[in-house]
């Protein structure tokens, strides 16, 4: 597997690349990557089938110059900016017996991410409401998948110490789903940052996930293709 540090100026082009690897990877050019990231400025992601005005707090965001995107996978609305680890797994479905479903592939990928946490903390980690991490009933990670013909897209978050935990009591909205374990809690109740720097977190993943070989790149056009026709465009991001 392919690992690769790779944050690109805007947000768009962040949120494109993950979808661009998805498809390099189902075409058949690029084997199994694990992709790293972090945004240096502050920006909102909605799930795919999100409504914008029920997930976000579009006014705090548009009078803060804060972006709103739309991603291609499922899952809820996301406050993203420094000190918010993003990583991206694109794996190759037949390769793995425990990746034949969504519900399986949740189970066997969240159960792995948890475990390498865990070594790194020495305290367990739990998986929570299918595709959380969660620190002493604390959410820290959240995820998603997205899934083609014969490769998958699983890619989530992990809140660091020094991220600003007030951005998403501040952009988002309370969800209009939440999980069980949640019990209604505020976004500032709810939500916790772990007290590891993002290069302990990577080296745990690459390890985990057995991610050897560094990608030098990734080719350009696929992800300006995206930008262009989805993630910069206000029918995309603000389509629900």
């Amino acid at each position: 597997m392919y690992h690769a540090d790779a944050t690109f100026e805007t947000p768009a082009e962040n949120i494109a690349c993950d979808e661009a690897l998805l498809h390099l990877c189902e075409s058949g050019s690029m084997d199994e990557v694990l992709r790293f990231w972090e945004s240096s400025t502050p920006f909102v992601v909605v799930g795919y089938g999100n409504h914008v005005d029920v997930e976000v707090n579009r006014s705090a965001c548009e009078k803060d110059g804060v972006a709103i995107l739309r991603r291609c996978s499922g899952g809820g609305a996301v406050a993203q900016g420094p000190r918010c680890l993003n990583y991206s797994l694109v794996l190759q479905i037949d390769r793995h017996a425990e990746l034949a479903s969504i519900t399986a592939a949740n189970c066997h990928i969240m159960k792995r991410n948890a475990a390498a946490v865990s070594k790194l903390l020495g305290k367990k980690v739990s998986v929570e409401g299918y595709t959380d991490l969660a620190l002493d009933g604390k959410k820290f990670s959240g995820n998603a998948q997205r899934r083609k013909r014969t490769h998958l897209l699983f890619h989530g978050t992990f809140l660091l110490a020094e991220f600003d935990l007030t951005l998403m009591s501040r952009y988002l909205n309370h969800p209009s789903r939440e999980p069980d374990y949640r019990g209604t809690r505020t976004h500032d109740d709810f939500v916790a940052s772990l007290a590891l720097d993002s290069g302990q977190v990577k080296s745990a993943l690459r390890e985990e996930w057995g991610a050897s070989k560094a990608l030098k790149s990734i080719p350009d056009e696929p992800l300006r293709t995206l930008v262009a026709t989805r993630y910069s465009r206000p029918e995309w991001n603000f389509k629900f």
